[in-house]
């Protein structure tokens, strides 16, 4: 019988879902994106040695590095056509075959250059302490066309009148805004016009209907694998608002974004880093110093690599935060957790939890609603023994020092949700299973 798996980010991004989509594959026939656009950023290690292979991935599924696997772009997910083309290529360049494995649904809406332009132009005229940290890809204002009901869709591009007559109304709505608002220059018409045309037989053969094609998927017997991209933090409705990302990032929108019923996703995996990062502007209330040399919150930032796959900017860093954990482990109704880069916590003497908060003379257990409330957190925090043994690359349980898997434990009972998987390093075989999803 076959098994869907959703995987999510329940921290603000970064936690190593890529790593952990790829490795799950191995049990898995399909994989699926279902919400967010090319700001994503993951990044899979496939091999050892001189065979070693880095892949970056923006938009393409992750199974992609298994040869057979299908994959599977949603109608949640917005597109930019160009990248997803150049995306292709390079992966195909790489040695993988791509086009005869991944489809797309035509109800993708379109990131076209006039989202580039306000994206960027928006963000430069905030100033500096309210800047969101878009990554200026055009993903806000596609999805605000979407909900708007102007968008233009993937299917558009395959009736040229039809697209152009569209595209004219609403680049004369968006250049106003453009030119009069933001004091940039207008997007020419007819330039959008013929490059967006231009990719409608390059990227025709791989449109599909994806809910269609993921219920013959099922019916076969074949198990799916649900990809989410940023994290549940950054959700538009259930993140520290307005410091979050466009779309819904939280288990049901796997549903939403694809066309499957919610009694199809049989399984919700939540990817937890050993601490917390973030990038980008918004409310911390675990942040460390990642400046001062031999400071925990520099050795996260150092040992971790802690640099945004797409952003390029430094992640802050922090301990780990139990009482975010808690809201999102209810939100996405977490059935097991999956605990990534606790090796950059080796040899730290002594390790915070974040266990709740201080608000305005209150005790609170779960991140609160909003950036407001959760800038005036302060932390509460409870002391744990560091190790000094590696753990890098181990993938057996007993392996890990005692305290490191005290700690393991103990975030697992402050967070109400079982550890099923706990990552050592970026590549496949350094993984320590507890509970296998696909089981």
């Amino acid at each position: 019988m076959a098994k869907n798996v959703v995987v999510i980010g329940t921290q603000w991004g970064d936690e190593g879902k890529g790593k952990i989509v790829d490795w799950l594959t191995d049990h898995a026939q399909g994989v699926v994106r279902f919400q967010g656009g090319h700001n994503a950023g993951h990044t899979l290690v496939v091999g050892q040695g001189a065979a070693q292979r880095v892949f970056k991935l923006n938009l393409v599924p992750s199974g992609i590095v298994r040869d057979g696997v299908k994959c599977y772009i949603g109608n949640g997910v917005v597109l930019d056509v160009a990248h997803l083309l150049k995306e292709i290529d390079s992966l195909e360049q790489g040695g993988l075959e791509v086009r005869s494995r991944l489809k797309v649904s035509p109800g993708c809406p379109l990131i076209l250059d006039y989202h580039v332009a306000l994206d960027q132009a928006r963000e430069l005229k905030r100033s500096a302490d309210k800047k969101i940290g878009t990554t200026g890809k055009g993903i806000g204002p596609t999805y605000e066309d979407k909900v708007a009901r102007r968008a233009l869709r993937l299917y558009d591009l395959f009736f040229p009148q039809q697209f152009a007559d569209k595209l004219a109304d609403v680049l004369d709505y968006h250049n106003f805004v453009l030119t009069q608002y933001l004091g940039t220059k207008a997007v020419d018409f007819q330039q959008q016009l013929d490059s967006a045309l231009a990719m409608a037989a390059h990227v025709k053969p791989l449109v599909a209907d994806i809910s269609a094609e993921l219920y013959a998927a099922n019916a076969r017997g074949d198990n799916l694998l649900f990809e989410g991209a940023q994290g549940t933090l950054l959700d538009v409705d259930h993140g520290t608002y307005p410091y979050v990302t466009s779309s819904n990032c939280v288990a049901g929108q796997a549903s939403a974004g694809t066309g499957v019923g919610p009694s199809l996703l049989h399984y919700v995996l939540g990817i937890t880093k050993a601490y917390t990062t973030r990038v980008g502007g918004g409310p911390f209330p675990s942040e460390l110093d990642i400046e001062t040399p031999d400071m925990p919150g520099h050795q996260m930032s150092n040992k971790g690599q802690e640099i945004g796959t797409v952003t390029k900017r430094k992640r802050r860093c922090g301990w780990f935060d139990a009482a975010a954990l808690r809201r999102s482990a209810r939100i996405n109704g977490l059935t097991g957790l999956c605990i990534t880069k606790l090796d950059v916590l080796d040899g730290i003497q002594e390790l915070q939890i974040c266990t709740g908060y201080q608000l305005d003379g209150q005790m609170v257990d779960t991140l609160p609603i909003g950036a407001d409330d959760v800038a005036r957190c302060q932390p509460v925090y409870e002391t744990l023994p560091g190790w000094s043994e590696s753990t890098f690359g181990l993938s057996q349980w007993d392996q890990l020092p005692a305290n490191a898997r005290n700690y393991l434990k103990r975030l697992e009972q402050l967070c109400g949700v079982p550890v099923a998987i706990v990552s050592t390093g970026p590549e496949r075989d350094e993984t320590i299973v507890l509970d296998h999803p696909f089981a």
